[in-house]
């Protein structure tokens, strides 16, 4: 379930030209809090940051780039693109 979550939330950072990271965080200050005001002050920032990291590190927790793949051939991927 957490793998197609995390499918669905990098195309969508995709199609917006956005990194995931940047999209989650994105996403997260856009929602309102439990009492309808929107996520603007300072120390609500903070933590919506906090809270997407730790969303994230979630996410990639069991994540695993495979026998032939390095980060490095990851970056020159993305820089190809």
């Amino acid at each position: 379930m957490a793998s197609l979550l995390v499918d669905r939330l990098t195309e969508e950072a995709r199609l917006k030209g956005r990194s995931l990271d940047a999209y989650v965080l994105q996403k997260l200050l856009e929602q309102e809090n439990s009492n309808g005001a929107s996520v603007l002050d300072q120390k609500a920032k903070r933590e919506a940051r906090e809270k997407a990291g730790r969303s994230i590190r979630e996410l990639q927790r069991g994540n695993i780039l495979g026998l032939d793949l390095s980060v490095p051939d990851l970056v020159e991927e993305g820089r190809r693109f």
